[in-house]
């Protein structure tokens, strides 16, 4: 099953994180949490891109923090979710795209991502384009998932998936131009913090 199509059946079964139990959002900070969301260092200057958005786990956290939030998702239901969870924010911005080809017509102070990692088969290609997206002294926080696995299986369904491993994302990132400020170990993720000099 392709991502697009996972990720519209995961709206269709009313399955949005942003209205998870507390239990629940608890486990999904095991990817990310608090020290992925200091690690930005956003203020009300700042322009600020989600790479993944999905419904909003993390931007209904990050958009009241910035001057001006984007958020891109490669799934439109997602996004449509998300504009419903986003709503009341009038600095919100959300875009039903692949990151990979979308032409922004803007640069910003902070890029995020994290559980999109893994669907990016052309890594280094996708943090070449974050470095060309940041500002200078922009900062690139990522979260990558510790599993290897080459697939993630939900019920019934089978998504391919190409897995992240740390020490050739910080290639990736040392060869975009981005520096590394930070390497972070979490339960479940890797948190790389780059900065664009």
């Amino acid at each position: 099953m392709g991502v697009i199509e996972h990720y519209d059946k995961l709206i269709d079964e009313n399955n949005d994180p942003v209205y998870d139990p507390k239990t629940l959002k608890e486990y999904m900070d095991k990817w990310d949490g608090q020290t992925f969301i200091d690690s930005m260092r956003i203020d009300e200057t700042k322009t600020v891109l989600e790479i993944g958005v999905g419904t909003g786990r993390l931007a209904v956290k990050t958009v009241p923090l910035c001057k001006k939030f984007f958020g891109i998702d490669i799934s439109p239901k997602t996004i449509g979710r998300a504009i419903g969870n986003l709503s009341q924010y009038q600095n919100a911005e959300l875009i039903c795209d692949d990151f990979m080809i979308y032409k922004f017509h803007c640069t910003f102070d902070v890029v995020y991502s994290s559980l999109t990692f893994m669907h990016i088969r052309e890594k280094q290609e996708c943090i070449n384009k974050v470095y060309s997206l940041l500002n200078p002294n922009g900062r690139f926080v990522l979260s990558i998932d510790k599993s290897q696995n080459e697939y993630i299986e939900y019920g019934n369904r089978k998504i391919d998936i190409y897995p992240d491993n740390p020490t050739d994302t910080k290639g990736y990132i040392i060869n975009s131009g981005l520096t590394i400020l930070d390497f972070i170990e979490i339960e479940f993720a890797y948190i790389f913090v780059g900065l664009k000099a």
